[in-house]
C-alpha cells in the first residue's frame, strides 16, 4: 500500500480532483481495490471525499 499510497497523492496533486476510475486506471487495479486505498488515504486525513450527484470525487486535503 505504501507505493500506491505516494502515487495516488502524487496523481491527485497532479489532476487536482480525480474519481475511483481514475486512480484504477493510472494503478491498473480493479475499481474496488482503487475505492479501498482511496479510503485508506481519507482515514489516515490525507485526502478529502466530496460526493456529487452519483459520483465521489476525491481531493488533497
Amino acid at each position: 500500500m505504501k507505493v500506491h499510497r505516494d502515487k495516488i497523492i502524487e496523481f491527485v496533486k497532479k489532476e487536482r480532483v480525480v474519481t475511483s476510475s481514475d486512480v484504477a486506471r493510472f494503478l491498473k487495479v480493479s475499481w474496488n481495490t482503487a475505492d479501498s486505498y482511496l479510503k485508506e488515504l481519507l482515514i489516515e486525513n490525507k485526502i478529502e471525499r466530496m460526493k456529487k450527484k452519483g459520483v465521489t470525487l476525491w481531493i488533497l486535503k
